[in-house]
């Protein structure tokens, strides 16, 4: 399986146990998976808006599971963009 895959996978994992993630581990994984998107969409030359930008701390579980699950479909998306 390749790491944007991998990836993928582990940003629904987050998503379904979110309850098992401290407020640090749900704040990286949106870090990265921000970090990842914008890297994709440089390299697909489409032009994207700032993602996810407020603390996640103020964000409640509810907020961070749909954030996790948007920046898993966008990334898989972009995914297939760049594999054709």
């Amino acid at each position: 399986m390749s790491g944007v895959a991998e990836f993928v996978a582990e940003l629904f994992r987050a998503a379904n146990e979110l309850e098992k993630l401290t407020e640090f581990e749900k704040r990286r994984l949106l870090e990265r998976a921000v970090t990842i998107i914008r890297d994709m969409r440089d390299e697909t030359g489409i032009a994207g808006r700032s993602l996810y930008a407020d603390p996640i701390d103020q964000r409640s579980d509810e907020t961070v599971k749909a954030a996790l699950l948007d920046a898993a479909g966008i990334i898989r998306t972009l995914k297939i963009i760049l594999d054709d």
